[in-house]
């Protein structure tokens, strides 16, 4: 991946342009020192000067309006852009030129101005060392912070209630409450002149006077540090997706991916970039130049991997497919600018500025074209059967077709700008978002129709949700979300709810990314020096005793620090280092040989594998799978190969209940799920096996309210409550028991009687 600089021959000026702006896909704004607002055509490569400003006017910074805000064309805004300049003013200008409003801001320059990513606010930083906070229409709402020296940069939180600024060598993190703490860390060893906060992945960027770039995590962690470069970091930008991100400096343009890693330098003769600025599709960068000239840069050469086949986005309207198997090749022109690319699921999709492209990779001759609403698509997500595109107003997922399967109303907190695939899931019939205001909340939608599932009822954790991951294979009862939390703890929750809760079971500590599998329902994570693969992840739901035994762990310490798991097809994971280099590591075939066996219904051919291997990982996940599958003979021989001798004997228990609806209880209770086992019991009219079940778990309440309510074995509950107080030598303590004492007489003659009676009417039907 690298950038391919063009700049305009045709440079009107020869002053210096302090800063650019994105006017529409394929127009940009600049200002500089000769004081005129000119107008780019990357197309055409024209010019135009829209507005002149008088002598004493020189621009330092301009931000357009975010046009996904609450704001803007929705509200007949059209599009607006703030221009700060060195007498202490901000101006509103339409993209017409016309100014709407000028605004006095500050004692000396407005160093820098932005709009919050929601579009309700406007914060300006100078000279005067105040920190100012405005309304949409330019009203004065608050000053943050008062400083002593300049201050150069400021930027948005994710959630717009955070402003990060620089304080000299210093980065400061304040809450937009007046009472709130500020966070001070020290940032650089000399001035820092650029700040940038991404509000898709949280993390910050900082450079500075000491030539150095850094990357922080939104509590001020570092992440990476880069070289000493020869020049002084003049600009810095995160892209829209916060994937990538640019440096300007010194005749220097860099591209970087978010761990850090250079993907390329560029060295155009253009002086300091005191400015560059992102494209709304995130392929394209603007960059003010202090050699009067506006350099573009267009993202080429990404390259994608599955399987078998390699694709390269080669130039702007080119891609190449290449079969590494046979060396065949396949060039795919495109009639408009190629924005976003995606590979998987025996499936290429690429959308342009205005239309969508899916080829299937067995004939990348006749592909699938539909027009797309708008061209702003931020993300494709690929499943087994559809692929969801997210735009800057809303959510899409076609089926491969090319037709729209739905277009799901998401709730208002969750804005689609700011999804990602940490907080964005797709599978085959349901799709998973993160809450971007509660992140601990987790919706659940289905695919089919675009409603959410559990009565609209989200998921909801303990600690925010920083990853999460759908299972991909099997039925809708089998589905499986994996979510890593703020504290790196990795849980499984199946999606459907269970009674009043979602049944959440902690498979693992210090995750640092999960993944999977794209044709098994195993899952697949990366610790900070160790590759972890659950087999069989529904174990939990299962027999937690043996979920240890189904795991696979491999040492990954040549993968160097912050490793990153791009990947998990078939029996091979891939792992990005964070030099950049992808790492591909193989796990043993055989559990997925178990998995494809088992959901075949094959069992005598799953023994025989299990037998020939000899692996107990491979034993315990036939357990679990035959437990499941309600398969007892099969889970029998499976528990007594890994020597769990005390549940081949309840296994053996189950297997002699005369009623089907008995042994299904009765499965239930061995995977620990009681509710589920009494409801059955109930649901079948066994009440004394519904009653015993609690008697057993000395749920004495629960046991006394089904034998009152049913009005059956009221005098069976009170016996065994004597029996146990008997033997630990106790009073009766509950008010229930005490009462019901009173009227029912405990005959054991006639108790055992009626068990008998119902065991026999049990076995006869």
């Amino acid at each position: 991946m690298r950038f391919k600089i063009s700049i305009p021959k045709d440079q009107p000026s020869q002053e210096v342009i302090s800063c650019v702006a994105w006017s529409s896909a394929n127009e940009v704004l600049s200002c500089g020192d000769d004081h005129q607002v000119m107008k780019w055509n990357l197309v055409s490569g024209e010019t135009q000067v829209l507005t002149k400003f008088t002598n004493d006017v020189y621009c330092t910074h301009m931000h357009r309006f975010p046009t996904s805000g609450q704001g803007g064309k929705k509200q007949g805004q059209g599009e607006l852009f703030a221009v700060t300049s060195t007498e202490g003013k901000f101006r509103l200008m339409a993209s017409s030129g016309r100014i709407d409003k000028t605004i006095e801001a500050h004692t000396g320059a407005v160093i820098s101005g932005k709009w919050s990513h929601d579009g309700t606010a406007f914060v300006t930083v100078g000279e005067d060392g105040q920190i100012k906070i405005w309304s949409r229409s330019g009203m004065l709402r608050s000053t943050l912070s008062q400083f002593s020296s300049p201050v150069y940069d400021v930027a948005w939180s994710p959630e717009c209630d955070h402003l990060l600024y620089t304080a000299g060598k210093q980065l400061v993190i304040k809450s937009l409450q007046p009472s709130a703490k500020p966070v001070t860390w020290k940032g650089h060893d000399e001035l820092i002149l650029r700040v940038d906060w991404n509000p898709v992945s949280g993390l910050i960027l900082s450079g500075g006077e000491d030539c150095k770039y850094k990357v922080w995590d939104s509590y001020g962690r570092p992440i990476y540090t880069s070289i000493t470069h020869d020049y002084p970091i003049t600009s810095l930008s995160w892209s829209p997706d916060g994937e990538l991100f640019a440096i300007g400096s010194y005749n220097t343009l860099r591209l970087c991916d978010k761990s850090g890693w250079s993907h390329s330098l560029e060295k155009p003769a253009t002086g300091s970039i005191f400015n560059v600025i992102w494209s709304n599709d995130g392929t394209q960068v603007a960059c003010a130049c202090a050699a009067g000239k506006v350099l573009f840069a267009h993202v080429i050469e990404q390259r994608l991997e599955w399987k078998k086949f390699e694709v390269s986005v080669v130039s702007r309207k080119t891609i190449e497919v290449r079969d590494v198997t046979n060396n065949a090749h396949e060039v795919l022109d495109m009639k408009d600018r190629i924005i976003k690319v995606s590979l998987g699921y025996d499936h290429l999709v690429v959308v342009t500025s205005s239309q969508c492209h899916v080829y299937h990779t067995t004939n990348f001759n006749t592909p699938v074209i539909f027009d797309l609403k708008e061209g702003t698509v931020s993300m494709i997500t690929q499943s087994e059967k559809h692929f969801m595109l997210t735009e800057a107003t809303g959510i899409t997922i076609y089926s491969y077709e090319g037709r729209t399967v739905c277009s799901p109303k998401l709730p208002p907190s969750v804005r689609p700008s700011l999804l990602s695939n940490h907080i964005l899931s797709l599978s085959k019939d349901a799709f998973a978002i993160r809450d971007n205001n509660e992140h601990r909340a987790v919706t659940v939608f289905e695919t089919s129709s675009g409603k959410p599932l559990n009565d609209n009822k989200p998921i909801l954790h303990k600690l925010e949700v920083q990853q999460l991951c759908l299972s991909q294979c099997g039925s809708m009862k089998e589905r499986f979300l994996a979510v890593i939390d703020k504290n790196r703890d990795l849980y499984l929750t199946p999606i459907r709810k269970l009674e009043a809760h979602y049944n959440t079971t902690k498979l693992s500590t210090m995750m640092r990314s999960i993944c999977w599998n794209d044709n098994t329902n195993m899952l697949c994570g990366v610790q900070e020096n160790k590759l972890i693969v659950w087999y069989y992840p529904s174990v939990a739901t299962v027999d937690k005793d043996i979920m240890a035994r189904t795991v696979f762990e491999k040492d990954i310490a040549d993968c160097g620090k912050n490793p990153e798991l791009r990947a998990f097809i078939g029996n091979t994971a891939v792992i990005r280092q964070a030099a950049g280099a992808t790492t591909t590591i193989g796990i043993p075939p055989y559990p997925s040989i178990l998995h494809q066996l088992m959901s075949s219904d094959r069992s005598e051919e799953a023994l025989r594998l299990c037998r020939f291997v000899k692996e107990t990982s491979l034993w315990a996940c036939l357990a679990a799978m035959s437990v499941q599958r309600k398969d007892l003979f099969t889970a029998e021989m499976a528990y007594a190969a890994i020597g769990e001798a005390d549940k081949v004997e309840y296994l053996h228990h189950i297997q002699n209940i005369k009623s089907k609806e008995g042994r299904m209880g009765e499965i239930s209770l061995f995977c620990g799920n009681v509710p589920d086992a009494e409801a059955t019991f109930i649901a079948a009219g066994l009440m004394y096996r519904a009653i015993k079940l609690n008697v057993d778990l000395f749920r004495w309440e629960r046991a006394l309210e089904l034998a009152t309510k049913h009005k059956t074995h009221v005098d069976t509950v009170l016996g065994f409550r004597g029996l146990y107080l008997q033997k630990l030598g106790k009073p009766e303590s509950i008010a229930d028991f005490k009462n019901m004492a009173n009227k029912v007489e405990v005959n054991w003659q006639n108790i055992n009687n009626k068990i008998e009676m119902e065991l026999e009417k049990e076995a006869g039907n």
